[in-house]
C-alpha cells in the first residue's frame, strides 16, 4: 500500500481529527510535532474527543511539545477510560526522553496523581507506567519511594512487581539515578 502523503495546508485542529484515521493517524502525530507549539492548543483540545486513538495521540504530541498548560489536562487523562490513553498520559508526564522544550512536570504537580494510579488503576500495563512517574522522585520525596517499595512487593503483576524493583532502593535504576552518581541524568 503507498504511503498517503497529507496535504500541506492541513492545519492543527485537521491533524487532530486525522489521528484517529489507522492509515494516517502516525503521520498526523509527527507532522503536529513539526508544528510545535502552535500545535499544542488544538492537541489539548484533542483530549476531549470521542476516539480514544485520538486522545492518545494527542498525549503523545504532547509529551514532545510539553509545555505548562499541557500538564493539567494530562494528568486529567490519567483517569481516561481507555487504557490506551492512561498509558500514554503516563509516559508524557515520566518521559525526559522525548521532550524538546524545557518544561518538565514537577512532584506537586504530578506525583499525587500518578500514585494513585499505582495504587489503583485496574490495568498493570497503566501501573507499570505510573511506577515510571513516581520513580522520578524516589529520591526527593518518601512517599513516592513507599509507594515504589510496595508495588515490587505486593503489586498484583509481575511485571509491575519487576518494574519496581527497578526503580525501588537497591534495584538498578534507582542506583544509577541516585544524586551524586556518575551515570545520573
Amino acid at each position: 500500500m503507498p504511503l498517503i502523503t497529507l496535504p500541506a495546508s492541513l492545519g492543527a485542529a485537521e491533524l487532530v481529527v486525522l489521528l484517529g484515521d489507522t492509515h494516517r493517524g502516525f503521520q498526523a502525530c509527527q507532522r503536529l510535532i513539526a508544528l510545535g507549539p502552535g500545535a499544542t492548543e488544538a492537541v489539548r483540545a484533542g483530549l476531549a474527543h470521542p476516539d480514544p486513538r485520538v486522545r492518545a495521540y494527542c498525549c503523545m504530541v504532547l509529551d514532545h511539545l510539553m509545555d505548562e498548560a499541557s500538564v493539567p489536562v494530562l494528568i486529567a487523562a490519567l483517569g481516561d477510560p481507555a487504557e490506551q490513553v492512561r498509558c500514554a498520559a503516563a509516559h508524557a508526564l515520566s518521559c525526559d526522553r522525548c521532550k524538546k522544550g524545557g518544561c518538565r512536570p514537577d512532584a506537586a504537580a504530578v506525583l499525587a496523581a500518578a500514585l494513585d494510579v499505582l495504587a489503583g488503576d485496574e490495568s498493570a500495563s497503566v501501573r507499570a507506567m505510573a511506577v515510571e512517574v513516581a520513580g522520578r522522585w524516589v529520591h526527593s520525596h518518601p512517599q513516592a519511594r513507599a509507594a515504589i517499595e510496595r508495588a515490587a512487593a505486593a503489586d498484583a503483576s509481575p511485571a509491575v512487581r519487576k518494574k519496581a524493583s527497578w526503580y525501588a532502593p537497591g534495584g538498578t535504576i534507582y542506583r544509577r539515578t541516585e544524586p551524586g552518581s556518575a551515570q545520573a541524568c
